[in-house]
């Protein structure tokens, strides 16, 4: 409760002001309040533990899909310490077919900082692209 509202309400509790003043004045603090965050955004703030992907889209017969994946952000973490244990000339060739499949990362330029900065960031955020006929969005919970 923020403190204008404690204020009100301990006004009225000691008979400075009628049940309706008070009722006028908490309606006047919620109209001068920011919106409140969108019902997407309800998962809880704190530490992230996964990084979401949702895509809802509609297939060619108009039918609707829904693609809904949840990864752990441990495993993430896990995943970039890994590449440090592959041996260079591997790391070569997986990016080499990485590039050949249309995906180019550079896994030797992966750093678990640079990971711990991008969920950083997600945390405060929800990444949204609509495209005819999809939406996807993108943040951590």
């Amino acid at each position: 409760m923020n403190e204008q509202r404690k204020d009100i309400l301990a006004m009225l509790a000691e008979g400075k002001i009628t049940a309706e003043e008070a009722e006028q004045l908490i309606a006047a603090l919620e109209r001068d309040q920011p919106p409140a965050a969108s019902s997407l955004d309800t998962r809880p703030k704190g530490t992230a533990k996964h990084l979401r992907v949702v895509v809802d889209a509609v297939d060619e017969n108009g039918e609707p899909e829904r693609v809904n994946v949840r990864v752990p952000l441990q495993l993430l973490r896990a995943g970039v310490q890994l590449v440090a244990l592959i041996p260079p000339r591997a790391l070569d060739r997986v990016n080499a077919e990485l590039n050949k499949s249309g995906v180019p990362v550079d896994l030797t330029r992966l750093k678990p900082e640079q990971l711990e900065a991008l969920v950083e960031h997600l945390d405060e955020m929800t990444v949204e692209v609509d495209q005819s006929g999809a939406t996807v969005r993108v943040f951590c919970e």
